[in-house]
């Protein structure tokens, strides 16, 4: 008859040969079921605030899109300024978000980046310096001298560094170049409160007003552009540097793929977008150029 191994132990020796298997198989257990947690847990993805606020049904497919294609329940989280998301990911509130160019420079301790969007087939947006198309009289910047502007978002770089740091490419003081300032809180906003009259001009990303030409031409096309800004690095989504490897290759691959499906494509056509590249930090070298002019880099 076979003797079984622990019984050829002295008892003290079996007794610790038995607690360690014990322990090791405790442990594998608790391993299985954290993974089986992650497998399972929630993604938290913070959106941009700048165009979809108002586009609820395009974020309901989005995330259903986004939730089949991960397998994995996910929340989309918004807020009404840029501050506040960044503060989520500071927070630790956020796995994921698609914020803007200048908070992600701000944030770069904080956070990686994951994949940037493809805008007319590159990655790269602008801002556009917009007045009421009756507006005639000006042709740049300079012609809003003494006037009321508005921004969209402290946080925003065509919404606010860019033509500040324009103003100051003129040799002028964005502090007191114009009679009075505001912020809309959104691009969009800053397009309606340019028609309506509200500011004789107003600093926007590009790829809301183009969409916003698409979408609601009655109110975009009461506008004209009269500055365009350089090509800076499209709104990037990244991941806090929390998150797992596995999670950052899937949420990565997930938005890289989208091209891929044709529930895919046609987010995608909703968005105005073309899909995804993994992108670099040197697209955004622009922008961390304003930012050291003004002693925040």
């Amino acid at each position: 008859m076979t003797q079984n191994t622990t019984d050829a132990l002295p008892s003290s020796n079996r007794r610790r040969w038995l607690m360690a298997g014990g322990c090791l198989a405790a442990a594998g257990l608790i391993g299985l079921s954290r993974k089986a947690h992650a497998a399972n847990s929630k993604l938290r993805v913070g959106m941009t605030p700048a165009f979809l606020h108002d586009q609820h049904s395009l974020l309901d497919e989005w995330r259903d899109f986004m939730a089949a294609s991960l397998k994995r329940p996910v929340e989309f989280v918004q807020r009404d300024s840029y501050r506040e998301t960044m503060d989520l990911l500071q927070l630790e509130k956020l796995d994921f978000a698609w914020i803007c160019d200048y908070p992600y420079l701000h944030l770069k301790e904080v956070v990686r980046l994951l994949a940037v969007p493809l805008y007319q087939g590159r990655p790269y947006y602008q801002c556009h310096v917009i007045v009421r198309k009756d507006n005639t009289v000006a042709r740049s910047i300079a012609d809003l001298g003494g006037s009321v502007f508005a921004y969209a978002d402290p946080y925003s770089n065509t919404g606010y560094l860019s033509p500040r740091y324009e103003i100051r490419q003129l040799g002028r003081d964005p502090a007191v170049f114009f009679r009075k300032t505001f912020f809309t809180w959104s691009h969009r906003k800053v397009v309606e409160a340019v028609a309506s009259g509200l500011a004789q001009g107003g600093a926007v990303d590009s790829y809301i007003r183009d969409t916003l030409v698409h979408v609601e031409p009655a109110l975009a096309l009461r506008t004209r552009v009269i500055w365009r800004s350089p090509e800076y690095g499209f709104p990037p989504f990244v991941a806090h540097r929390s998150v797992s490897a596995e999670d950052f290759q899937l949420m990565q691959r997930h938005l890289l793929d989208t091209t891929k499906t044709e529930a895919g494509r046609r987010l995608l056509a909703r968005l105005h977008l073309d899909g995804f590249t993994v992108g670099s930090p040197a697209l955004y070298e622009g922008v961390a150029r304003m930012m050291r002019a003004f002693g925040e880099a």
